[in-house]
């Protein structure tokens, strides 16, 4: 029998992934990446897991130089742009449960069919942004 204790959503809920295998659910909030910053440093070793519903395309790229990122699409559709050897390169995710694993230290952004929910593990040691 489940515990109400053992129940979380990712909309409201993350999850860090220690190195050593425990899974840590973290509360989102206004303050989460500051929150996670000041709890487990530089990050390195973990991963977040983690649910974004996009409504528009991203304003920005990232890269994670520590590991490769699964993505993974649970509703809509959406393209990832992934910038690979000085050319970018188009995944297209158009059906739930198609995902794709950007390499690390790509960068990649994402184009916005429509309404669509997205899930992640990333290896957040070092992530970098850029404007797109």
């Amino acid at each position: 029998m489940t515990r109400e204790s053992d129940r979380f959503n990712l909309s409201s809920t993350y999850v860090v992934l220690e190195e050593n295998g425990d899974a840590i659910p973290i509360a989102v909030s206004d303050r989460f990446y500051q929150d996670l910053e000041q709890k487990f440093g530089d990050f390195k070793g973990k991963h977040l897991v983690s649910y974004y519903t996009f409504e528009k395309d991203w304003d920005s790229w990232e890269m994670h130089p520590s590991g490769d990122e699964i993505v993974c699409l649970l509703s809509g559709q959406v393209d990832f742009v992934l910038e690979q050897n000085g050319s970018e390169k188009i995944v297209f995710l158009n059906a739930p449960g198609a995902y794709l694993v950007v390499p690390r230290g790509t960068w990649h952004t994402a184009k916005i069919h429509c309404s669509s929910s997205v899930l992640f593990i990333t290896p957040g040691e070092g992530t970098q942004c850029r404007p797109a």
